[in-house]
């Protein structure tokens, strides 16, 4: 059925009476009947949309529904056959002109005085799979190897795991979820993502941070700092006199690539935490007070 605004469809308003919906429904089935369409190969699909909104708009009880859970709630707890059940289009239809066929012929006659439904075999339910990772398998992709059961029989698969998989983020494998209970597809499984924690690394999204303290006395002169990357090497990089205390430093595309394009990476931020000494010798003392004299 997909989400479908079904007062959208008949193009009438959320408080409008069942009579405005039935006139609505009797103009929109006039006017794209296959019968007085036959050239028109959407005509079908069409008239279906707009019978399955009236279907649900005229009945009390599923209006009421609808309007409380909103399209895609309504249409989790009805399927297309619990909206036609029981529901009689012939009087409408002989109002038309159509001699009560008109919705029958495209659903398969009729059952209780309502539509008979062909069923496609149901798929069966998908699964997923929470799979841990590191950051830098998150960066640079894997090959893992995980074990799960279906009814009973334990299975192994070799799963690649692409650049950029950040938690969250899933992958699909059909056909490698429960099996049909009718005889249909199975259903799929679904790899998805959690995080292994990092001693050194978090992440926002691609962005990496990473917390470096420096003395008091590198706050005051500036100096330069080694800090590693995801990928186990090392950069330099110069940290000003007169830094303060958590200044952010960004170093740009040293992050975590994007899952659909791996060439974009995020940042790399490294915090400066200034390092207060907590015990001063004698001599520290002297020295700091000399600083002081000079109005430091």
């Amino acid at each position: 059925m997909g989400n479908s605004d079904y007062y959208k469809i008949l193009g009438v308003d959320r408080k409008a009476s069942t009579e405005e919906i039935k006139k609505a429904y009797r103009k929109l089935a006039v006017k794209h009947h296959p019968d007085k369409n036959p050239d028109d190969p959407g005509a079908e699909a069409t008239f279906k949309k707009i019978s399955e909104a009236y279907a649900v708009l005229s009945d009390p009880e599923k209006r009421q529904q609808y309007d409380m859970y909103g399209s895609a709630g309504f249409q989790q707890r009805y399927s297309q056959e619990d909206i036609f059940r029981n529901f009689d289009f012939s009087d409408i239809f002989r109002e038309f002109g159509f001699g009560g066929s008109g919705f029958t012929s495209f659903f398969g006659g009729t059952r209780n005085g309502g539509a008979r439904f062909h069923h496609a075999p149901v798929k069966g339910q998908d699964r997923v799979y929470q799979l841990p990772l590191t950051l830098r398998e998150m960066a640079e992709g894997a090959r893992k190897t995980i074990s799960f059961s279906i009814q009973g029989q334990n299975e192994q698969l070799q799963v690649r795991i692409p650049k950029g998989m950040l938690p969250g983020k899933k992958i699909r494998l059909a056909g490698k979820g429960n099996p049909s209970p009718g005889g249909g597809p199975p259903g799929d499984l679904y790899i998805q993502a959690s995080l292994i924690p990092d001693p050194v690394f978090r992440h926002e999204g691609q962005d990496l941070f990473i917390d470096h303290p420096i003395g008091l006395t590198d706050v005051l002169l500036g100096t330069r700092i080694r800090v590693p990357t995801l990928e186990g090497k090392e950069l330099e990089i110069s940290v000003s006199p007169g830094t303060q205390h958590k200044t952010r430093m960004r170093i740009p595309n040293r992050g975590l690539p994007k899952m659909q394009n791996p060439d974009q990476r995020g940042d790399l931020y490294i915090n400066i935490l200034v390092s207060m000494p907590r015990d001063l010798s004698s001599e520290q003392k002297e020295l700091i007070r000399k600083l002081k004299n000079t109005g430091l």
